[in-house]
């Protein structure tokens, strides 16, 4: 009898300890296709990082595009008639930004034509003012400039 309790003790010991080691072999292959989904999910991360990275250095450069299109030097010069500046002011530069005062937003310095020289309609709001040999697009509210064309005129 003794020889019977010992051998089913061993062997309810055994059966344990193997189903033990089959739990223990069954997590662990759990938490190896758990691990390698994490991995594909940082594989993701990684990739939509890069995509935004690559959208905002697109960005970037398409704006640097776009302010180098608001100094251009013109293509082909036209003829017009010589230009008197307003009383007070002399002819200078204008650049990006900056404010055209309201002497310049009369009709004599407003180009109307702008077909005749090459001009893109301005947009709405804007007009184009010459002032000495340049055109310069601005704003007729407030007068700030929004593109400058040097050289547009002989």
């Amino acid at each position: 009898m003794r020889k019977i309790l010992t051998a089913t003790m061993a062997a309810l010991m055994a059966t344990t300890a193997l189903g033990a080691a089959g739990a223990a072999s069954a997590q662990s292959r759990h938490d190896h296709r758990y691990e390698h989904r994490y991995e594909h999910r940082d594989d993701r991360r990684d990739y939509r990082h890069d995509r935004r990275e690559y959208r905002r250095e697109l960005r970037e450069y398409r704006q640097q595009q776009r302010a180098y299109e608001r100094w251009q030097r013109a293509e082909r010069r036209y003829y017009a008639p010589r230009y008197v500046p307003p009383r007070g002011y002399a002819v200078r530069t204008w650049s990006y930004g900056q404010r055209m005062p309201s002497y310049y937003r009369t009709n004599a310095y407003v180009v109307n034509d702008y077909d005749r020289y090459g001009l893109r309609a301005p947009p709405r709001g804007y007009q184009y003012v010459r002032s000495g040999n340049d055109v310069v697009l601005s704003a007729v509210a407030g007068g700030l400039i929004t593109a400058v064309i040097a050289g547009l005129f002989n």
